[in-house]
C-alpha cells in the first residue's frame, strides 16, 4: 500500500479573514514605548522607486565596504500641522477620551474634513485640561495633524487627519511639549534621522474580486475536469458537513492594511529634485519638497498616504549611511 499523497496548504491563512480596508488610511494600532521627549511617526505620500548606489555597512557581508546597488522607495513628506492635542484616560477596556485642545488658527482646507467651530474658547479647555493632566486622570497624550497635500503632487486639496503618539518620559512633559507644538509645522528632520529604523503601515494596491488560483496559489486541476479547472479539488470532507473556513476560494484580493517593520531610512531631504526622475514618477509626477529615502519596497500604490512609526522591534541605532549616488533616470524611457 503507497504512502498517502500529501502536501503543504497553497497560501497563508496568517492574515485572514482578507477583506477590503475600510478606509484608505491605514490605522496604526500600537505605539513603541519611547521614554525620549518626541513625536513617535510621520505620514507622507508614496512617490515611486528608485535605485542608489551606497557603501555596504552590514557586519558580517560579503560586500562590506564595497559599493552595492540598494533598491530604495521615494517618500513626499510635506509639513504636518498640529491642529489639535487628544488627551485619553486608561480604562478597564482600554483608553478612553478625555479631552481635546484644539488650534485658535486651523487651515481652511481642514473644513474638508470636519466642521471647524467659528467660536472656541482655547483657554478654558487649555485649564480644565491643566486639573486634568494636575490630578493624574491622563494616561496618553497624543497630537491630531493634518497633511498639506497642496504642497505634494497628490491631485486633491482635502487634507488627511491623522492622530501620532507622543514619546517621553512623563506625562507632564508630554503635555508641555505638546502645547509647544500645537499649531505648529512639523518637519520629517524633527522627528526621525537618517540610519533610524521605522515600521512602514499602509492599504496596500487594491486587486478586486479574484478566483482561487490568483488569490491562493493553488494548482490548476487537469484538462477533463467537467466543473472547471481554476477551482478547488474538493471543499473538504463530508464530516463535519460544511466548508471550512480553511478551504481556499474566491474574494476580495489586495487592499488591504499591511505594515512592513524595520525599513531603514537610507536620506532625509528638502529637495524633491535630488531624487525624481527625468519626467517625474510614474503615476505620481515630481517630489516638490521634503522627502524620505527608504530601503526596499513598502506597501500600496503611488499616490498612497503611508504611516511611518518609530520602529517597536527595530535593531541598535546606526550610523547614517554612506549614499554616493541615486538615480534620476527617466522612468518613461525619455
Amino acid at each position: 500500500m503507497g504512502r498517502r499523497p500529501h502536501h503543504p496548504r497553497r497560501g497563508s491563512l496568517a492574515y485572514m479573514p482578507r477583506v477590503r480596508a475600510p478606509r484608505p488610511v491605514a490605522h496604526v494600532r500600537a505605539w513603541p514605548a519611547d521614554a525620549i521627549l518626541r513625536l513617535q511617526g510621520f505620514v507622507g505620500y508614496k512617490a515611486g522607486m528608485t535605485h542608489v548606489f551606497m557603501i555596504d555597512d552590514r557586519k558580517g557581508s560579503l560586500t562590506a565596504g564595497q559599493e552595492i546597488v540598494m533598491p530604495a522607495t521615494v517618500i513626499d513628506v510635506p509639513p504636518l500641522v498640529v491642529c489639535a492635542i487628544k488627551l485619553y484616560g486608561q480604562t478597564t477596556r482600554g483608553f478612553n477620551t478625555l479631552m481635546e485642545v484644539w488650534s485658535i488658527e486651523l487651515s481652511k482646507d481642514l473644513a474638508r474634513v470636519l466642521v471647524v467651530p467659528e467660536k472656541y474658547d482655547q483657554q478654558k479647555a487649555l485649564s480644565e485640561t491643566e486639573a486634568l493632566v494636575k490630578d493624574g486622570k491622563v494616561a496618553e497624550v497624543r497630537l491630531l495633524l493634518h497633511t498639506q497635500p497642496r504642497l505634494s503632487s497628490v491631485p486633491k486639496k482635502k487634507p488627511e487627519l491623522v492622530e501620532i503618539s507622543v514619546g517621553g518620559p512623563s506625562i507632564v512633559e508630554k503635555w508641555n511639549r505638546s502645547k509647544e507644538l500645537l499649531g505648529k509645522q512639523i518637519k520629517v528632520t524633527d522627528v526621525f534621522k537618517e540610519g533610524e529604523f521605522t515600521d512602514v503601515s499602509a492599504i496596500t494596491k487594491g486587486k478586486g474580486f479574484q478566483g482561487p488560483v490568483k488569490r491562493w496559489g493553488i494548482k490548476i486541476l487537469p484538462r477533463k475536469q467537467d466543473d472547471g479547472a481554476r477551482q478547488v479539488g474538493t471543499l473538504g470532507p463530508w464530516k463535519p458537513p460544511r466548508v471550512m473556513w480553511t478551504v481556499p476560494g474566491p474574494g476580495q484580493m489586495g487592499y488591504n492594511q499591511r505594515t512592513d517593520i524595520n525599513k531603514r531610512i537610507l536620506k532625509l531631504g528638502a529637495k524633491g529634485e535630488e531624487v525624481t526622475p527625468s519626467g517625474g514618477f510614474m503615476r505620481y509626477g515630481p517630489v516638490k519638497g521634503d522627502y524620505v529615502l527608504l530601503a526596499g519596497s513598502i506597501p500600496g500604490p503611488a499616490k498612497r498616504l503611508v504611516h511611518l512609526r518609530r520602529a517597536m522591534k527595530g535593531p541598535a541605532q546606526i550610523a547614517p549611511p554612506s549614499v554616493t549616488s541615486i538615480s534620476i533616470v527617466s522612468q518613461q524611457g525619455v
